[in-house]
């Protein structure tokens, strides 16, 4: 996927809402070319079966597909069969069917473009599109996507602050054992300039630049930064572009309060390792004494496969509030009430979990590890998305008690099967996930709030992210106010603010929201056929 970074600094809200949604591991499975479509002019409202138009190619690939190790089953085509096969399985499978302007598949002569056009136009509540998460995505990319933590980069996350200028650039976090590592940034590092040109540019040559040193697009490119460490020291780095294995769970840890051991962990990818990261975290909490309360740092997972949310959700509540209990249910448009579109099968809802399911390392069939816990103090900023609402809603779903602190989630109730035609998948929302108590209308996101509404107002306090300190650090403002508020101050200011301000003076970093670009794997309910 090409990333411009004059889209990043200027459209990043739409930019990253885009990369957000769900569907499977890889692509479609492969099937005998279909029988020749019969010939007929577009009328508006008459829609032939998908089947019937699929696989016929402007470009036929040849060869296997990687997803299936059987053959493409691609035949020569044209434009007008891609469109028709867009415009039937829209019909047929989108959410909002009814909601699609039919239009003349004739008239378009880029099947990306027609996709475009086949979704609604509705708004939220809050005025927001309705369907904020409609892409396409080159086929043999996703699927390389949806096999594992390895990318390319320098495993700096960089979190956009300010897209315009005066834009402000940092250091989320990073990844052990990188070039970012290796040049000592971390958390909080301002970047300044990239390859001599200040981050504030408004040259094509100078947003060229900015794009191509802070998200290259190869590996072994070489970039050199000016940053700013949160000491105040400013610095030139030089980092060279390589895989980067992201780690699934980072800072797990144990908290020794007066009110007890409080565990935490950042949990950023629902990738197919997580499975495995996540029970040893599990495990590394259990160990010693225990934990008496849990601090889930979700503030920059954008979502993943569904299903290691639901062991996740299992793996802090335990058997007894989750027995007999949906996870999640997914609710398809009105032609498919008790079916799957996509598989055929009977629908059956999204159970927790309480086995490993062979994603990855770990074998199937093993029994999870437990905290048994009835609350769980849940980290959140803009970027919480798909996968890890749906572990806010489902565990409310099952009375446990979430507490949210931090700020609103992206609202991403919805999900998807990718579908491949042509070497495209294309991604549009097909189902709607709720929980035990069927509430799944939150798609202008989870609000910390005074009180439970049992609805999209979740128990909590609305604190700005901080980035002047380590995730993991007890001082940093998220942490911070949930480690009061488990001792029983109730949405506390961060120290040294005065009374109702989460801002410590004369810093910036300590109040802001940054923006993290997440591929469409890692910002999506995804299911696996």
């Amino acid at each position: 996927m090409t990333r411009s970074f004059s889209r990043i600094v200027s459209l990043l809200p739409a930019l990253f809402a885009l990369a957000a949604c769900g569907g499977s591991s890889g692509g479609s499975v492969a099937s005998p070319p279909p029988p020749p479509p019969p010939p007929a002019a577009w009328q508006p409202g008459v829609f032939l079966d998908a089947a019937t138009f699929a696989a016929r190619c402007v470009a036929p690939r040849a060869g296997t597909d990687p997803s299936t190790n059987l053959s493409y089953p691609d035949i020569a085509g044209s434009v007008l069969d891609e469109n028709n096969f867009l415009r039937s399985w829209s019909d047929d499978t989108y959410l909002w069917y009814s909601e699609i302007a039919d239009q003349d598949p004739g008239g378009f002569n880029d099947p990306l473009v027609y996709f475009d056009e086949l979704k609604t136009t509705a708004t939220t509540g809050s005025g927001t599109p309705k369907d904020n998460f409609h892409f396409t995505y080159d086929s043999m990319e996703w699927y390389n996507l949806s096999q594992g933590g390895v990318s390319a980069g320098y495993g700096a996350e960089w979190a956009v602050i300010a897209a315009a200028p005066p834009r402000q650039i940092v250091v989320a976090y990073t990844e052990p054992n990188s070039p970012a590592t290796d040049a000592n940034l971390a958390r909080g590092a301002v970047v300044l300039e990239v390859d001599g040109f200040d981050i504030d540019t408004n040259t094509q040559a100078g947003v060229n630049a900015l794009n191509d040193g802070l998200f290259p697009s190869a590996l072994s490119e070489t970039h050199e930064f000016t940053v700013r460490d949160l000491d105040g020291t400013v610095r030139q780095i030089t980092m060279t572009s390589e895989e980067i294995t992201n780690a699934m769970v980072q800072n797990t840890q144990v908290i020794n309060t007066p009110t007890g051991n409080v565990g935490y962990m950042v949990f950023n990818y629902h990738r197919a390792p997580a499975e495995e990261a996540l029970v040893n975290a599990i495990n590394q909490l259990n160990a010693g004494q225990g934990i008496d309360d849990l601090v889930l740092d979700l503030r920059y997972n954008g979502g993943g496969f569904l299903a290691i949310a639901a062991q996740l959700a299992y793996m802090i509540a335990g058997p007894g509030p989750t027995a007999g209990k949906t996870f999640e249910e997914a609710q398809f448009n009105d032609k498919y009430p008790t079916t799957d579109p996509v598989t055929g099968q009977p629908l059956s809802p999204t159970p927790f979990y309480d086995e490993t399911l062979g994603f990855d390392a770990l074998q199937a069939g093993q029994p999870l590890p437990t905290l048994n816990l009835t609350r769980v103090f849940v980290l959140t900023g803009s970027g919480t998305c798909s996968a890890s609402e749906a572990v806010i809603n489902g565990l409310r779903g099952a009375g446990v008690q979430v507490i949210q602190i931090g700020s609103t989630t992206c609202g991403k109730p919805y999900g998807f099967y990718p579908q491949d035609n042509c070497g495209t998948t294309y991604f549009t929302i097909q189902f709607r996930g709720v929980n035990e108590m069927n509430f799944g209308d939150y798609s202008d996101g989870f609000v910390p709030s005074a009180v439970d509404d049992g609805q999209s107002g979740v128990l909590g306090c609305g604190v700005a992210d901080d980035y002047t300190k380590l995730l993991g650090d007890p001082a940093e403002n998220r942490l911070e106010v949930a480690l009061a508020y488990q001792a029983g101050q109730i949405c506390a200011a961060p120290a040294a603010d005065s009374p109702g301000v989460l801002s410590k003076p004369g810093v910036s970093l300590d109040a802001a929201e940054g923006i993290i670009y997440r591929s469409p794997f890692d910002s999506n309910r995804i299911l696996r056929r």
